[in-house]
């Protein structure tokens, strides 16, 4: 009896360390499309979901707790019955949660304009890396790839990259499939864009910042605030480092817009006036769009 009692045990702990990578939420909007069953959402709604969190994406090995929290919430602007084609829109986010606080913050969060794929209510979704034919699939293990490569970017420095090699790979191979949103330079923000950007050699300093803003500046905030804030005025440096680097790239206003209450929050009537000053004359120069936020800093 002792010895089933330990081979239970010992499975029950190696089915833990096997766990899924993705902790996914995934909803649809399709309030724009009038007139149908709603069985084929509900169905695109469930395999995605399944998809995204039954799948094992790499070889590593996430406890149940250390999954990756993230949602999909997707707007269908058109669907056809007749070709079972949909259109619309994503925006996708990443989150992790601080240490010793029970404050979880956004790791990445963009909107995905280009999405269109093929699906009627009974497909079975399943990614093959090596088959690359199903624009469906190939965009939420694009999605996959990337929030699980930058979620280990800001756990470790630079820790993500093989992962993210992944995306790539999804990237490239996809482009054959004729959809919106795997080309370059038909879009500063799709898909091909963002992952060409975080891997370019010039915006390393983003993904420095990556892991020097969350490890070394979010997760000591509750033990010591002061040199958090020094490590996340370190990681906004790298921020207009990585903008000066590659002015054209997008990534750097995005990291601002997911993160300007943050911010805010983190050096409103804190720290120096020169310090609050520098930060910023940064935020400023990379989003003037969100100026009315960065005037709080000042304050």
């Amino acid at each position: 009896m002792k010895k089933l009692l330990f081979v239970l045990l010992l499975s029950c702990v190696v089915a833990s360390l096997h766990a899924q990578e993705l902790n996914a939420k995934v909803s649809i909007n399709r309030t724009q499309v009038s007139n149908t069953k709603s069985g084929v959402f509900d169905a695109l709604q469930d395999k995605v979901t399944r998809l995204l969190n039954e799948h094992a994406w790499t070889d590593l090995k996430y406890r149940d707790f250390e999954r990756i929290q993230c949602t999909f919430n997707i707007t269908i602007d058109t669907y056809s019955e007749t070709d079972n084609s949909f259109t619309g829109s994503m925006i996708v986010a990443v989150s992790r949660p601080v240490y010793n606080s029970s404050y979880t913050t956004t790791v990445f969060s963009m909107t995905d304009k280009d999405v269109a794929f093929t699906f009627q209510e009974f497909d079975q979704l399943e990614w093959r890396p090596e088959q690359v034919d199903n624009n469906l699939t190939a965009m939420f293990a694009y999605w996959a790839y990337l929030l699980i490569g930058m979620d280990l970017d800001a756990m470790s420095q630079m820790g993500g990259t093989k992962v993210l090699q992944m995306a790539q790979d999804v990237c490239n191979n996809a482009e054959m499939l004729g959809f919106k949103g795997w080309k370059a330079f038909d879009d500063t923000k799709n898909r091909y864009a963002i992952i060409n950007d975080y891997l370019d050699g010039s915006m390393e300093p983003f993904r420095q910042l990556q892991y020097i803003y969350h490890r070394t500046g979010l997760d000591h905030m509750a033990e010591d605030v002061e040199s958090a804030r020094t490590a996340i005025i370190e990681a906004v440096r790298l921020l207009k480092e990585a903008h000066e680097n590659k002015s054209l790239s997008m990534l750097p206003q995005i990291f601002s817009d997911y993160k300007r209450d943050e911010l805010v929050s983190i050096f409103s009537g804190q720290g120096s006036t020169k310090e609050r000053e520098e930060i910023y004359d940064i935020l400023f120069r990379i989003n003037p769009s969100q100026n009315n936020y960065w005037e709080k800093i000042k304050q």
